[in-house]
């Protein structure tokens, strides 16, 4: 679990680093709010991948005839992150998940709702990827699972380089998405 108490400590010593009076009257419930804030933003740091699959494992029968070309795919899943490097904001970002059913389906909520719980962790764009299509394989029983995720990164756009207009793309392929050259057009069409 987070340690609120932790955060308002630590974060009073960095106003006093930072050369400021963590006692004056803008920054005396500073180190409160920010400890309020990181237990929200960072609050999928305390599942793993399993436990948030249990948590979005609600799934339906297909009640319709697929073939092994049929897609699910939503686009547009916003985020946001932040880089555990730097732990600067990753922001903009714009998630899209496919999957080929598999006997079952995910209600689509579900899967925006994961998207949101795995960027909110320190974490990398790429394992923001990997870790939705981990979760997704297991709560579809789909090894067929693409992400593609578009974002900015405030450790390139406000510090170091300071590039404002650069944006990341990743793209996460498992099962057939990573080996048939068909589906990979396909949904560079849709996503």
């Amino acid at each position: 679990m987070i340690d609120t108490k932790a955060i308002e400590e630590h974060i009073r010593g960095i106003l006093k680093a930072l050369g400021d009076d963590p006692e004056r009257e803008g920054l005396a419930d500073t180190p409160k709010r920010v400890a309020k804030m990181y237990e929200e933003v960072f609050e999928g740091m305390n599942y793993t991948n399993d436990e948030i699959a249990e948590m979005f494992e609600k799934t339906f029968s297909e009640d319709y005839r697929t073939s092994s070309r049929d897609l699910v795919v939503v686009r547009d899943i916003n985020i946001f992150s932040f880089c555990e490097h730097h732990m600067a904001l990753m922001y903009d970002m714009k998630v899209s998940v496919a999957y080929i059913p598999k006997g079952k389906v995910i209600g689509l909520s579900k899967i925006a709702r994961i998207a949101e719980m795995v960027g909110k962790r320190l974490q990398l764009q790429e394992r923001i990827g990997n870790d939705i299509a981990d979760i997704m394989s297991k709560v579809t029983g789909s090894e067929d699972v693409a992400v593609m995720i578009q974002g900015c990164h405030s450790c390139m756009t406000a510090r170091g380089i300071k590039n404002v207009n650069a944006k990341t793309f990743t793209t996460t392929l498992r099962g057939a998405f990573e080996t048939e050259l068909s589906l990979q057009q396909r949904i560079r069409g849709v996503m």
